[in-house]
């Protein structure tokens, strides 16, 4: 029986292997859960490219695990997204995870707004830890990062060597344009957040995403007016 590839176990040669076979997104979705059965997740934001491949999971394995990391500071929308996710796809283990420290204990140690302050340190304790706790149990996560989205994510691969969080991380849509996020949902009559119809291509925290006019840069309204353009999941 071949190993499971694991981050202690993983090398370049287990990596070509697998990608000389010329996988496809589906292709690749089908080959981590075989892989990795009941030990991999989809840590999802419910933006347009969670959405899509919530809907491929779905195909895949109806009773996928599916994470979401609950900052306390999203959307209204997305919330009311997540809830007819939920309706849509009932056999998906959908978790809201959210941070040891809430809002008031952060606002009693560190200041009131501190994703102002320290935009970096508010990620790190509402994001970072929280799926660092996540991953702690399983070997494998998937992500829907894609290349043509920054150029800090142009070189993702279909499957990394996840060094920040030890892991596996699986992501399949890195091949995907934007035009083919929006038909796939179109086509397909996916529910998505409506904020993406009023200016904003990428929507995580409330206090820190912006609508934009510069939709060439799906990423210009995550931290407007700062040098941040990571929340810290996809940073070494």
């Amino acid at each position: 029986m071949t190993e499971v590839l694991t981050y202690e176990n993983w090398t370049e040669d287990q990596l070509t292997h697998i990608l000389n076979q010329n996988p496809d997104y589906l292709d690749i979705l089908k080959w981590a859960f075989k892989e990795y059965k009941e030990e991999i997740v989809y840590a999802c934001s419910f933006g347009a490219e969670g959405i899509v491949l919530i809907d491929l999971i779905h195909k895949v394995n109806k009773e996928a695990k599916i994470i979401f990391l609950d900052t306390g500071l999203h959307f209204p929308e997305t919330y009311e997204l997540i809830e007819e996710v939920k309706k849509r796809y009932p056999t998906l283990n959908i978790d809201m995870i959210k941070p040891k420290i809430s809002l008031a204990e952060q606002t009693k140690w560190y200041g009131d707004e501190l994703w102002k302050d320290n935009p970096n340190l508010c990620c790190h304790l509402r994001k970072v830890v929280p799926l660092k706790e996540a991953l702690s149990g399983v070997k494998a996560w998937i992500s829907g990062l894609r290349r043509e989205q920054s150029p800090l994510r142009s070189q993702t691969q279909y499957i990394n060597k996840d060094d920040k969080f030890q892991n596996i991380k699986v992501c399949p849509l890195i091949h995907w344009s934007w035009e083919d996020i929006k038909m796939y949902i179109q086509l397909n009559k996916l529910p998505y957040n409506p904020l993406h119809d009023q200016g904003y291509p990428s929507i995580g925290c409330a206090p820190c995403t912006q609508p934009v006019s510069d939709t060439d840069d799906p990423r210009a309204g995550r931290w407007a007016g700062q040098s941040k353009s990571e929340c810290g999941l996809h940073l070494k």
